[in-house]
Order: C-alpha cells, then sequence, then structure tokens
C-alpha cells in the first residue's frame, strides 16, 4: 500500500486567515530588512561588470548607428547578461543564449500583436500569456535569477503600437542583437568568475515535476493578467508596470518570500523613483542618461544580493530612463509617480493571488517559520 503524507497532526490546519496575520506580522517586517550574505562579492562584482558593460555597449551602438530608434530593443537584449552568474562557464553561455532569443520572443510577439490590429485589452491578455510561458521556461530550463521578470519587462516595454512591417522586424532583430553584445560581453569576461564558481556551494534546483510548472505558470498568466488589466482600468499609462510588479512578488517560492518581495518591491521602488524624479528634473543629455543606466546597472547587481528593496532602489531609476530614452514623447515627471502606482498594485495583487491559491503545506511551512525563529536562519 502506498503511504500517505500526513501533516504533523502538532501544528494545526492553518486557514488563509490565520496565514495573512503572519504575513502581516512583525516578525515578517523584521524579516523583510534582514541583510542576507552574499554567496560571493567577487562573483557578484563581475556578474556586475558583465551587466554594465553590456547595457553601455547596447546603448553606444543604438546611438552611434543609423538606426538610434533602436536603443530600447538593444538595450533589453543586453539584459541578457543578468543571467547566469553562477553557473559554471558552458552553462553560462548556454543561459545568456536562450535569455537572448527569449528577450526577443518577448519583444516580437506583442509587437505583431499589435502590428495585427489587437485592440488594448488583447495586448493586456498577450502580456500575461509572455508572462506565463517565461514563468515556464525558467523553470523547466532551470534558468535562475533574475527570472521571468525581465522577460515581463521586455514585454511590456513592446506594447507601444507598431506602424509598420519595418518596425515589426526592427525591434526583435534589435533585441537580439543586443543579446549577442551580452553574449560577446561574457564569453570575453567570463574567465573571472571562473575560480570564484568553483568555490561557491549552492543549493541545486530541483526540477519540478511538469504540472507543478505549469500551475506555477498559470498563477502568473492570472495575477499579471488581472494586474494589468486594472492599470489599464485605471488609465494608467503603463500596465505592463503592474504586471511586472505581480510576476516578481509571484515568483517567490514560498509565501513569506513572496510576502518579503512584497513588501521590498514596494519601498524600493518609492524610492527608486524618487531618485529617477530628481535625475529627471535635471533634463539630462543622452550621454548623462546612458551614464546613470550603466552605474545603477552596476550597483544593482552587486546590492541585490544583499536586500531585494536594496536593489530595487536602484533598478527602478535605470529601467524609467530606459523607457525614458525609447520614448522622449512620455512626460518624464509623471512617470516615477505611475511607476509607484503600478508596482503597488501589482505587488498586492501578487500576495493576494499567492495567498488565495497557496496549498494547506505552503500556510503550514509559514506557521512552522513564525513559531520557530530561532531554528530558521
Amino acid at each position: 500500500m502506498t503511504p500517505v503524507r500526513k501533516i504533523d497532526m502538532s501544528t494545526p490546519a492553518i486557514g488563509r486567515h490565520q496565514a495573512l496575520r503572519h504575513l502581516l506580522s512583525l516578525r515578517q517586517l523584521r524579516d523583510s530588512v534582514r541583510l542576507q550574505p552574499l554567496p560571493s562579492l567577487h562573483i557578484a562584482l563581475v556578474a556586475a561588470m558583465q551587466a554594465a558593460l553590456a547595457v553601455l555597449l547596447a546603448l553606444v551602438v543604438a546611438r552611434l548607428s543609423p538606426w538610434p530608434q533602436l536603443v530600447g530593443p538593444l538595450g533589453l537584449g543586453a539584459l541578457a547578461a543578468l543571467f547566469g552568474r553562477f553557473a559554471a562557464p558552458g552553462r553560462r553561455m548556454r543561459i545568456v543564449g536562450i535569455c537572448a532569443v527569449m528577450l526577443c520572443a518577448a519583444v516580437f510577439v506583442p509587437s505583431l500583436a499589435s502590428w495585427a490590429g489587437m485592440p488594448a485589452q488583447g495586448m493586456v491578455a498577450v502580456l500575461a500569456l509572455v508572462a506565463g510561458a517565461a514563468t515556464l521556461a525558467v523553470s523547466h530550463w532551470r534558468l535562475g535569477g533574475p527570472g521571468a521578470v525581465i522577460v515581463v519587462f521586455a514585454a511590456g516595454a513592446s506594447l507601444a503600437p507598431v506602424h509598420s512591417g519595418q518596425q515589426l522586424l526592427e525591434r526583435p532583430l534589435g533585441t537580439l542583437a543586443g543579446g549577442l553584445l551580452a553574449a560577446l560581453v561574457c564569453w570575453a569576461t567570463d574567465g573571472l568568475r571562473h575560480n570564484a564558481v568553483q568555490r561557491v556551494q549552492l543549493p541545486a534546483q530541483p526540477q519540478q515535476p511538469w504540472p507543478a510548472e505549469l500551475a506555477a505558470a498559470g498563477r502568473i498568466v492570472l495575477g499579471a493578467g488581472l494586474a494589468a488589466w486594472v492599470a489599464q482600468a485605471a488609465g494608467w499609462q503603463h500596465p505592463a508596470w503592474a504586471a511586472i510588479g505581480a510576476t516578481a512578488v509571484m515568483q517567490g517560492s514560498h509565501l513569506h518570500i513572496t510576502m518579503n518581495r512584497a513588501l521590498q518591491r514596494m519601498v524600493g521602488t518609492m524610492l527608486g523613483a524618487l531618485v529617477a524624479g530628481l535625475i529627471l528634473a535635471l533634463d539630462p543629455s543622452f550621454w548623462w542618461i546612458a551614464a546613470a543606466i550603466v552605474a545603477l546597472q552596476f550597483i544593482t547587481e552587486v546590492s541585490i544580493g544583499y536586500n531585494y528593496a536594496l536593489g530595487q532602489i536602484t533598478v527602478t531609476p535605470m529601467a524609467l530612463l530606459m523607457t525614458h530614452l525609447a520614448s522622449s514623447s512620455q512626460a518624464p515627471l509623471a512617470m516615477p509617480l505611475e511607476r509607484v502606482l503600478d508596482t503597488v498594485l501589482g505587488a498586492a495583487l501578487g500576495i493576494v493571488f499567492a495567498l488565495a491559491l497557496s496549498s494547506l503545506e505552503d500556510r503550514t511551512n509559514l506557521h512552522r517559520l513564525h513559531h520557530g525563529e530561532g531554528s530558521q536562519r
């Protein structure tokens, strides 16, 4: 007879209302502000250098080329350098290549839908499906951090209307070119990681069963889609930012991690939006904005390992500055406020969805964590 898995009878059945009390507790708040040790400062610095250099090359190449309008797509493609920082050298290059193709596809799909005349609500559905597909790909191929949220960011940046077949081709090809630059940077500099990677002992990423991967992707589709739809219904100009917030929060593997992500993302985004507003208020030139983006990218890749909120303080202005470069028609000082509103909406809906769709095992683990502080860290 197959044994039946039982929950420890010493732990009572935990309902969603009790789990919510845990998530809103002072202990959870303390946990969200705690600094974590980096697995390797050396790897963090090399990865930060690679990402910053890839973005710098993408911005400069686009600006000096005959196609300066491709500065946004090339910058998006360069974000492939963010992936695989702890992977062995050969696998690192495969991960960067896969992610470059994923970013290209994430740009092409909504661009194609726009060119085909998809209405605004349909574009939100496309964005949600891209978020789910990216979640499935990241999990199934074990691509690691920063996860599907970067792919959703690329898709969201491509929701702007496509007016010609040439523009339809330019966007994904520009993104692929940025991904190629990222791969070249990583290939040329990855020797700086080799010895450090061999010394770092990280827990292996378990391969989840296919039904579990599909269920996680489905939750992301629902959460990201609802967040973007609410933002769109509210008349906000960038509903994709709400979808990004929901995706980032729901990537957490456990309820307490999901809540930490929500709190950290909201606080970090508020502070980062302030930084972006101060920069944009100075009406900087392209080259000053590019320099700021590169510096912020480097700082993000080092600080985010200590605490997700620290990374959000710098990644938020970086994303807003990239958006400003790609679409200068947007009133620059309106973007930071909308970014905050979209992020709060997405993070809040993300935690609601995570709690509503949580299993008894998820809630029981959360209860044990909150009643066993001394043994959890």
